[in-house]
């Protein structure tokens, strides 16, 4: 239905506070105003996100930044290797209630709006795997019992780059729950020199809340009603389609492409940035601004194409210069091909 999708008017309100976080988040920090344009457009579109750099870069203020300007509950948890899967999820503890004993479900940090999953890969594979529930479905589940997630509910998790000791690498399965995968590249000189005379070492920025929760709310609802149009969607499969062994020439040496949750991981986003440049549609200009972080943690390559230098990186790049906006026509006769 054609009044389903979000009106001018919606979604010029909607796009307003969205500048004003842009704003309050280049403020804390600096220069890096793709990676802020990006994390924003990955929680407007109700996906999680994960940045990976080395330590000290500003992925942990950015993610807090984020919480103080949305207003939202938020939790941190630092992965460490002795962090237990109940550690973040929540356990059932003995209680007395009505005069006898049982078992009482304790929430854990999880129990929040945003959970910032701090050097994620640094805890064991099963601690890891306690938020798989809780990113897809947006719930836990503890001796049977389903817990729901606060809504909104979305993980800023940080991880370091696998070369580092003592880091354990993200299961292929947990990875794919990220919307997006976004490194976190060092400043410039010029860069440093504002952080050196704007920043105090152990002091954070003061951050203001710019949104509310429900003004918050109100954004991601009105993202998921941009109009996708069928040209636009169908230029989706056929991008996600060609990250598959065989599909196409750029796709050789991938072992495994994107899954059906990359094309709506992918749409997804690209309504969620349509709706920050305060347009009525997603476009192809959208989703060739989002294929790179949407794709690039879930083209998997063989070893041989490692060992060649091969990145899934490089293989996205190559896939959007080899698939074209438009499908081309099939001629069913010879005489129309001549």
């Amino acid at each position: 239905m054609t009044d389903a999708y979000a009106s001018d008017s919606e979604i010029q309100s909607a796009s307003l506070p969205v500048d004003a976080l842009r704003r309050t988040l280049n403020e804390v920090l600096f220069g890096q105003g793709e990676l802020i344009e990006l994390v924003l457009c990955g929680v407007i579109s109700r996906g999680h996100v994960l940045l990976e750099g080395l330590p000290g870069l500003g992925k942990t203020e950015l993610v807090k930044g984020l919480s103080k300007a949305l207003g939202l509950t938020t939790r941190r948890v630092q992965f460490t290797p002795d962090l237990l899967p109940g550690d973040i999820t929540g356990n059932p503890v003995l209680q007395e209630v009505d005069g006898r004993r049982e078992f009482v479900f304790q929430p854990g940090p999880v129990f929040t709006n945003l959970l910032l999953a701090d050097e994620i890969n640094r805890a064991s594979p099963k601690t890891q795997s306690a938020l798989l529930e809780a990113m897809q479905e947006r719930r836990v589940t503890v001796l049977g019992q389903t817990h729901a997630l606060p809504d909104p509910f979305f993980v800023l998790a940080t991880q370091n780059p696998i070369e580092l000791e003592g880091t354990y690498p993200l299961p292929e399965a947990q990875v794919d729950r990220f919307l997006f995968k976004l490194e976190v590249l060092r400043n410039s000189p010029e860069t440093l020199a504002k952080i050196v005379t704007q920043r105090e070492l152990g002091v954070e920025p003061q951050v203001a809340s710019v949104v509310t929760r429900e003004a918050f709310v109100h954004i991601q609802a009105t993202a998921r009603r941009i109009f996708l149009p069928e040209i636009v969607a169908d230029y989706i499969a056929r991008i996600v389609d060609a990250t598959h062994p065989g599909q196409s020439q750029a796709a050789q040496g991938v072992r495994f492409g994107a899954s059906p949750r990359a094309a709506l991981s992918l749409a997804a986003a690209s309504k969620a940035r349509a709706l920050m440049h305060g347009r009525p549609n997603a476009s192809f200009e959208d989703v060739q601004a989002l294929a790179l972080p949407v794709l690039n943690h879930r083209v998997l390559l063989d070893y041989t194409a490692r060992m060649d230098g091969k990145t899934s990186a490089g293989v996205v790049r190559a896939i959007l210069a080899e698939v074209p906006v438009q499908k081309l026509a099939t001629p069913r006769t010879l005489k129309e091909a001549a």
